[in-house]
């Protein structure tokens, strides 16, 4: 009787030793798979996809500081290319400038608007102008914020009698905002100013 008892008992220890290891490998296997989907999502959000046309390109997201500097780089040459980028066309150059005053703050709405008093962009469709701009080189220093920039770029107007280049240089603070459609960046131009705008070369056909 005590025997099979003894029995028993030797029978129950195993069961719950068995039972224990069980329940043990499972939590440890549990608590593998957790932290493996926890890095793949963490590694999946870290990329980000780039659309272009119909492809995507994968990229890999990193800290906005260590990119500062290109990323206000691309929205300063962004902004001067909408608003310089202009044709004999009504529909373009309002399309062209709605973009660019996305970028800035109402140091180019004023300037836009002094540009619409003096007729200038109804001189550009009655001349039937094209202009575009190159630019050459951004100076930004973000060591503290508003960033402060100078934008070095030529201007080149094709008119069917003349070809005209003019140095531009343009200066102001940069500020971070929230990004959007309209502002992909997540910049903001503020206090805008042309410092010079001078002919080079008239080049006539």
């Amino acid at each position: 009787m005590f025997k099979k008892m003894k029995n028993l008992e030797t029978a129950f220890q195993h069961v719950r030793g068995f039972t224990i290891a069980i329940v043990a490998c499972a939590f440890i296997a549990v608590s593998f798979m957790a932290w493996q989907v926890k890095s793949e999502s963490i590694a999946l959000q870290s990329k980000i996809y780039i659309v272009s046309g119909h492809t995507a390109w994968s990229a890999i997201a990193a800290d906005k500081s260590e990119y500062l500097p290109m990323l206000a780089r691309g929205h300063i040459r962004a902004f001067h290319e909408a608003f310089f980028t202009l044709d004999p066309d009504e529909k373009v150059i309002r399309q062209n400038l709605t973009r660019a005053l996305y970028l800035a703050d109402g140091s180019a709405k004023r300037v836009y608007d002094s540009l619409s008093l003096s007729g200038y962009y109804s001189g550009i469709i009655a001349g039937n102008i094209s202009q575009r701009i190159n630019v050459d080189s951004v100076q930004v220093d973000t060591r503290n914020a508003p960033y402060h920039f100078r934008c070095y770029a030529t201007l080149h107007l094709v008119r069917s009698t003349s070809d005209v280049s003019q140095s531009l240089i343009t200066e102001g603070d940069l500020r971070e905002v929230s990004q959007s459609d309209n502002n992909l960046l997540g910049f903001l131009i503020e206090n805008w100013t042309t410092i010079e705008n001078k002919v080079l070369t008239v080049s006539n056909h």
